[in-house]
Order: C-alpha cells, then structure tokens, then sequence
C-alpha cells in the first residue's frame, strides 16, 4: 500500500511539471502575439494573500409503497470549508490553512448520524535557503481533531469510538520545503515530534489510539512528509490534495502511518459545483476492526454532491 502512495505522490509531482510546462508554452505562443502592457498583480510585492472555498451540498429522497424496498425518507447534508493566510517578504514565508468538513445523515431506518467530521490547522514558516532557489529550512505546526461524537455501527448498535479531543494528533517538526511555486509544496522531516490526545475518560480508560490505558497523550518520535498540491488541472475542475506519512522511530517504523485528502470541485455555474471529497487514513495504533475489534485497517471516506459553491477570492495586501 506504501508503494502505492509513493508512487501516486511522484506521479503527482510529475503532472504538476507536464501542467507548468504546457502553462509555458503556451504563455510563450499568447506573449507572441500581443502588446507588452504593465500587470499591476505581477508587478507589485505582496505581503499578504488571503482566499478560500465554502460548498455546502444536499440530497433528498424519499419513497413511498416502493416495492423494491429502503427508507422512506433521507436527508443528507454536507460542508466543506477552507480558508488560507500567506505571507511572503524577501526570504521569508509563512503558509496557514485551516479545512473544516462537516456532514450528517438523517434517515428512517438509521435515524441521524454523522458522516464527516473533521477540522484541521496548518502552519509553516520558511526562511529561503538562496535567494534564487526554491527550497526552504521550514518549521510545521499541524492539529487535527473532529468535533462531535463518533460511533462504529453494527446491527444499528453504536459503538462509542471517537469524540472532541479524542483522538487528536498536533505534530511540530522542522525540515526543509520544497516549493516550486504557488502549487505545489514537498515538506520532508527527519525529525518530528507528535502527540496523540485522547482526553475522553472512558476511551482513555480503553486504552485506544495507542495511547496507554488511564492516560490522555502519548508522544512519538519519528520521520515525517507531506505533500500539499493545489491546481486548476482542467477548465472549472479544480483539485486540492495531501498525504501524510509519519514514521515512529520507537515502536515498529516500517508501519507508516498514512493520512491522504482529495477535494475536486467540478464548476456547474457561478454559485454551482460538483464535489468529490475521498479520505484514507491508516494508522497502526488505531485498533478498531477485525472480529476482535484489535486490528489495524485502512479507513477510507469518499463522499459526492451537489450544491452551493463559493470561492473566496484570493486578495493581496
């Protein structure tokens, strides 16, 4: 499965050049054939750049005397929404996102559950390592929780599973960042330090997320990337994306822990879209599956709609 991500993450890093070098030649052909004028955007330095995205899909249905059987009635309602800071001056940069999803399910047979729930903040800050290149020695502060609580469903009997705070991941690290340009950023780490909160009693007390039985946090040491790409890759389809991959140094390396998000926007019209959200997540300490309910497993969200979307414009200051 390791391969697998490798391998999508170079593939990635090699669309992003195949899109930039179309985007030159291109630019080159269009620059041929007009008058030179003044861009005040490209022209003037930014210190600050501000922008973000907003959707909110919803379905509906409903059956009645339906002789194929299901529920009589569902209602599905989903919300994404991410908003970043930039700062840029001479060498130094300083790069904050925050994505927020939310989703709920409300259903006859099932009656109301969620199915998304997740916030997440990220910062780094960059010194430029030449004043012509394009790596940069970086420090990261990640924190990643949910909101509400969450539950494992079996016979329509929840299993408590999760809540605010439980679990909860925050990574500080320093390493060297990559970034081409606006698009595309590789964090590489040889040394990170991350804790994992569980401060709900009762989880606590069952001794999950790997964090030992009565305590709330337990801290690794190990090796950390992150891939963050963010492109228009076609007319009005537009593609947000990470991976993750933290190695612990104290306790089985080799298992590489995986956190990977993928948000496309299919633009209907000026307030319309198309939404395709896909999460996966493997983290060997997490031992909710197998019969015993003590084995690690691959969690995966994939979620589709329709509905609002707005762009927060990019400004700069």
């Amino acid at each position: 499965m390791y391969k697998l991500v490798l391998l999508f993450c170079a593939l990635l890093i090699f669309v992003h050049f195949s899109f930039a070098q179309d985007n030159v030649v291109n630019a080159l052909k269009r620059e041929s054939n007009r008058n030179i004028r003044k861009d005040n955007d490209t022209t003037t330095n930014w210190n600050w750049k501000r922008g973000g995205l907003m959707s909110f899909n919803l379905a509906q249905g409903s059956l009645s005397n339906w002789a194929a059987g299901g529920d009589n009635f569902s209602l599905t309602v989903n919300g994404y929404f991410n908003y970043f800071l930039f700062y840029k001056k001479d060498r130094h940069s300083w790069d904050n996102n925050l994505d927020v999803n939310l989703g709920f399910i409300q259903s006859t047979s099932l009656g109301s559950r969620k199915n998304d729930d997740r916030f997440d903040i990220l910062s780094k800050y960059g010194y430029k390592m030449d004043s012509v290149g394009k790596w940069y020695l970086t420090s990261l502060f990640n924190f990643r929780s949910q909101f509400f609580d969450g539950y494992n469903f079996n016979n329509n009997i929840g299993d408590f599973t999760s809540s605010l705070l439980s679990p909860a991941y925050i990574i500080l690290s320093a390493g060297f960042d990559y970034k081409p340009d606006a698009k595309l950023s590789v964090f590489l780490s040889p040394i990170t330090s991350r804790w994992v909160l569980v401060l709900n009693n009762i989880l606590s007390d069952k001794g999950q997320y790997g964090v030992p039985k009565g305590s709330h946090s337990y801290n690794e040491i190990g090796a950390f990337v992150t891939v963050n790409y963010n492109n228009t890759v076609a007319k009005n389809i537009n593609y947000k994306g990470r991976v993750d991959l933290f190695s612990n140094y104290k306790d089985k390396p080799q298992n590489v822990d995986l956190f990977m998000t993928n948000v496309f926007s299919f633009k209907i019209n000026k307030y319309f879209s198309a939404t395709y959200t896909l999460d996966l997540i493997y983290d060997d300490n997490v031992r909710l599956f197998g019969p015993t309910k003590d084995a690690p497993g691959l969690q995966s969200k994939s979620l589709i709609g329709i509905g609002f979307l707005k762009q927060i414009n990019a400004k700069k200051r």
